[in-house]
């Protein structure tokens, strides 16, 4: 009988999935509109997808990001992630950890990963408000190359049994300073203000991830995993900032740290996009998980592997070869995204 922990890790995967097949999702991406290069100078050969990071040395820019583990279920799904990882190159987090901290049972869901992947860039996964010792244990566990640390606070104030503390700097800046692995720090789904950046990088944060609205919502979720409320927190929705008006915050800083990006990302095109607006990688959460789910690991693969072919082709379109590329790629708002700028 698995604890009311896990079923709860059940849960959020079946209502995030049910988002992807249900809710219409559109990224908040498709308010750039990339202006054509018809003399791109470009060769499809040259293109290199490398992320030149030492900390982070990807061979494509966009992973698969942190979604679950925790119950034997979910087990098998990081399971599968794991091999579809490992079979095109890319790196992939795991979902939090918190449960395998407290129940060793479960521990194996986590593990599975590196079990999967011996040799690829795996990513932990912990909640702000643990301690730097725990973090650590969370990266040990599966032998991570990275760990990424999630802020929550408006999943964990509309979820019944989530925190309702959120004193974390402090801790936030042990972790960051102590744990053996580079850390990121990654909302989830309800973005950051370029005075969230600012302060987190004053923590000591090198790299953060932006996670804006517009891909899975943990409001709605956690609204409807409470099977006695009627959408009682509807009004929150459409909170926080999205994946687009958080990378345009992060533009705004004259000194930033390294951005990567996740948030409704669906297509190579969104990977590009969020790129170009400066995030280094892209994380892909909700629409892989759709893809693992309705056609396996070989579907998985085949559609990673489609995408990694089509971004170099977009790469060679707008004219890039590599990252640094892209800063020159001219783009357009629309009016909506332009006047969020203008505004702020």
């Amino acid at each position: 009988m698995e604890s009311a922990h896990a079923h709860r890790k059940d849960e959020h995967l079946a209502l995030a999935a049910a988002q992807q097949r249900h809710d219409q999702l559109s990224s908040s991406l498709n308010d750039i509109r990339l202006i054509p290069n018809a003399l791109p100078e470009s060769d499809l050969a040259d293109v290199n997808l490398a992320v030149a990071d030492t900390k982070f040395p990807f061979t494509s820019p966009f992973y698969i990001e942190a979604m679950t583990g925790g119950s034997q279920k979910t087990g098998q799904i990081n399971e599968k992630l794991a091999l579809a990882a490992k079979a095109t190159g890319l790196a992939m987090a795991v979902g939090s950890q918190s449960i395998a901290l407290k129940d060793s049972s479960v521990q194996a869901s986590f593990t599975i990963a590196r079990q999967a992947n011996p040799n690829g860039f795996l990513i932990a996964n912990i909640g702000a408000g643990h301690t730097a010792k725990e973090a650590q244990l969370a990266i040990d566990m599966i032998g991570a190359n990275a760990l990424e640390v999630h802020i929550n606070v408006a999943q964990e104030l509309i979820m019944p049994e989530g925190d309702r503390s959120f004193i974390w700097a402090d801790e936030l800046a042990k972790i960051i300073q102590t744990v053996s692995v580079p850390v990121i720090i990654k909302e989830v789904g309800f973005g950051l203000s370029q005075n969230n950046i600012q302060s987190l990088q004053e923590l000591g944060a090198q790299y953060i991830n932006l996670g804006g609205r517009s891909g899975t919502n943990f409001a709605k979720i956690e609204d409807r995993r409470n099977r006695n409320s009627t959408a009682e927190h509807a009004y929150l929705y459409d909170w926080g900032l999205t994946t687009a008006e958080s990378l345009l915050e992060a533009q705004m800083l004259p000194k930033r740290p390294i951005i990567f990006a996740t948030g409704g990302i669906q297509t190579p095109l969104d990977v590009l996009k969020a790129q170009i607006l400066g995030a280094k990688a892209v994380g892909v959460a909700g629409h892989f998980l759709n893809t693992i789910l309705t056609a396996d690991t070989t579907g998985l693969i085949s559609e990673i592997q489609q995408w990694q072919n089509h971004l170099a082709k977009l790469y060679t379109l707008v004219g890039a070869h590599t990252f640094d590329d892209l800063e020159k790629v001219e783009y357009v708002l629309a009016p909506n995204l332009s006047n969020y700028l203008n505004q702020r």
